[in-house]
């Protein structure tokens, strides 16, 4: 889920602000930075899921990094491409949006 805090930076990087309980109505704009409209930050917030909706997804899906170091080693001892496999076929099962 993306941030308010996320949305800010995406929107000005330079953005320096506090956010009180993680409420949209509770942002202190400090050392001068330009207040962002709630709407723009909102709108930046749903642009953010929409964009990263695969993420979560693929953490879930992907093997442990154990699995995955161990498929590497067996790949480079039997020429095999188990690991890219499974790579591939979790990415493809969560595509990112532009796919």
């Amino acid at each position: 889920m993306a941030t308010i805090a996320q949305a800010i930076l995406e929107i000005n990087p330079n953005a320096e602000v506090s956010i009180n309980n993680d409420n949209i109505d509770n942002i202190i704009w400090n050392n001068g930075t330009p207040k962002i409209s709630k709407s723009d930050i909102q709108a930046k917030m749903d642009e953010i899921e929409i964009r990263d909706a695969h993420i979560r997804p693929r953490r879930k899906s992907y093997p442990s990094i154990k699995d995955q170091l161990d498929m590497m080693w067996h790949d480079k001892q039997n020429d095999t491409t188990t690991w890219e496999d499974a790579i591939s076929k979790v990415k493809l099962d969560n595509p990112k949006a532009s796919e």
